[in-house]
């Protein structure tokens, strides 16, 4: 369907045309139409579909067909760079609507915080805001959202994920009861759907189903031990010396620092990107990032959301992510626009279950590259004898060592006996960055 199509006022469709944008995508062309009508919605879509502008558009028409010099319009993110993103794609729809907007966030300085003061005071028709900030700011109690008609949640799961629950609670109390309320997440988990029957009205569900990895993704998988990602990392990328842009994922912050250090002693100019760093700091590494000036981003999986950088050549999972799906987040930052691209996992022994599950969601087993000789022995998945039907050992599996082969091994889909654990401290100390 053309966007011309949706009923939109005419001044945002000539700012449509001017970005080069001329088909909605799925979630763009259920939601539109909803959102005008003034229903409540939960979508469940993933990153890439679109759904920044299948709640951005209706908004802003709303508003360029009855302006106003308030507050119109709240949309809470879980992320910093996630909040600039939307307020940028903001300001680029509304260039011919009269429509202000304003992104708050922390890790700023003090000309940062009068900014967003005088926006939240002054009536900016869309705020984006991460919830630790715009909390700070409406406990100083000059934050008008009395004539607030939209609330929009976006990245739903990943703000319960971080523990943003209370400070979610904290605001809807400051806010009307009378609105419109859209929450759109790219998974739809059961804490989710309990969580959006406490804050939407009759709502109405849009649910795209997971994408798996476009097919121009190369996926492969290693399987080594711990001691062995660093030689192993620094291999695969002296092998692509001309790939203009690399993402490394790593589990937490600290070791992001970690393996920088570790590429730039073996001349491999890398920069990492983290709550470590100040905002100013973030945004100039993610401009590096963008422009090709750097190009290889070692990143928490602050990265694998919202952010839309094309032209990324390969991602790799230096260490594998918690959930399955942030898997198809993650891979989805390369081979996008029908381009071609490279998804590499690094995958220890206490990793396979997570393996196991990833294979399980998109439906089809990732070949294993062999190791190369020179880093030793690998590990590989092997069953235990059942010779003996009685033994505690029955039916369970381990990890052996296996000198390398260039035969792809065949993983397990079956693994129910080491069930994988989240890392409750490191999401934990996401939620000290919330801001």
């Amino acid at each position: 369907m053309k966007f011309t199509e949706l009923g939109l006022d005419e001044q945002l469709l000539e700012a449509i045309g001017y970005m080069g944008f001329e088909n909605a995508t799925p979630i763009q062309e259920q939601a539109i139409p909803e959102i005008i009508k003034g229903r409540d919605i939960i979508g469940c879509a993933q990153t890439g579909t679109g759904k920044t502008g299948a709640f951005v558009l209706p908004i802003l028409h709303k508003i360029a067909q009855n302006p106003t010099d308030k507050i119109n319009t709240l949309i809470i993110v879980p992320t910093r760079e996630l909040a600039v993103q939307i307020e940028q794609q903001i300001q680029g729809l509304s260039y011919f609507v009269s429509v202000s907007s304003k992104a708050i966030y922390g890790g700023g300085d003090g000309k940062d915080w009068i900014e967003q003061k005088e926006a939240l005071v002054t009536g900016t028709n869309i705020i984006v805001a991460t919830p630790g900030k715009l909390l700070s700011h409406l406990k100083m109690g000059y934050a008008d959202f009395s004539s607030l008609k939209h609330l929009i949640l976006d990245e739903a799961d990943r703000m319960l994920d971080m523990g943003f629950i209370e400070d979610l609670s904290t605001i809807f109390k400051s806010l009307p009861a009378k609105r419109q309320n859209l929450m759109f997440s790219a998974t739809m988990a059961s804490e989710i759907r309990k969580f959006a029957r406490t804050l939407l009205k009759d709502p109405i569900e849009i649910n795209l189903a997971l994408s798996k990895p476009a097919e121009g993704v190369k996926q492969s998988v290693y399987l080594c031990f711990d001691e062995q990602k660093n030689a192993l990392l620094k291999t695969i990328l002296e092998e692509r010396k001309d790939y203009k842009r690399i993402i490394i994922f790593s589990s937490t912050k600290e070791k992001v620092g970690t393996i920088v250090k570790y590429l730039k002693k073996n001349n491999l100019k890398a920069s990492g990107i983290s709550s470590n760093l100040e905002q100013n700091e973030r945004e100039e590494v993610l401009r590096g990032f963008k422009s090709g000036r750097i190009a290889l981003l070692v990143a928490t999986d602050v990265m694998s959301r919202g952010i839309d950088i094309k032209e990324i050549n390969m991602v790799i999972n230096y260490d594998v992510p918690r959930d399955a799906e942030d898997y198809v987040h993650r891979v989805g930052r390369t081979a996008r626009a029908n381009t071609k691209g490279e998804a590499v996992s690094l995958i220890n022994p206490k990793d396979m279950p997570k393996l196991s599950k990833i294979q399980n969601l998109i439906g089809s087993t990732i070949p294993v590259s062999p190791l190369p000789e020179e880093l030793g022995e690998a590990p590989e998945w092997k069953e235990k004898s059942k010779s003996k039907p009685n033994s505690n050992n029955k039916g369970k599996k381990k990890w052996t060592k296996k000198k390398p082969s260039s035969n792809h091994s065949n993983t397990s889909n079956n693994d129910s006996h080491n069930k994988d654990k989240p890392n409750k401290e490191n999401h934990n100390k996401d939620k000290q960055n919330k801001a």
